[in-house]
């Protein structure tokens, strides 16, 4: 029952800004907020570029929170940012990119792996 509340709420929110293209590469601009009760230990993240024909420019998989020995955790009702880098092997050929961002792994304090889907959200701001 828990776990449905936390969907209902969105307590890890994640929003995208929109991408930066600099040469070869895309920055794509997340910014993380914990509203849930607990830190969190750490979030993965993938992100895969689009182009305006829908075909794959680059993707790339990280922690944007924690993942390592020395990664910090995201305290409760706190935030932080993240600049995925995705670089694509061809050369960049218009500015209509769009990212699809996919959490796909979070482990709340104590190392507790939840589904990301009921604890998190994604936002796109406009461009």
């Amino acid at each position: 029952m828990a776990c449905y509340a936390l969907a209902a709420q969105a307590q890890l929110a994640v929003t995208v800004s929109p991408v930066k293209i600099a040469g070869q590469r895309v920055i794509v601009p997340l910014a993380i907020t914990n509203n849930l009760p607990q830190s969190v230990e750490s979030v993965r993240v993938m992100c895969a570029v689009m182009n305006e024909q829908g075909k794959l420019v680059g993707q790339t998989a990280q922690w944007v929170v924690g993942g390592a020995p020395a990664g910090a955790a995201l305290p409760s009702k706190a935030g932080t940012t993240y600049n995925f880098i995705v670089t694509s092997p061809q050369p960049l050929v218009g500015t209509n990119l769009s990212p699809k961002i996919v959490v796909s792994r979070v482990v709340l304090e104590p190392q507790q792996v939840v589904d990301p889907g009921k604890v998190s959200s994604v936002t796109f701001l406009a461009k």
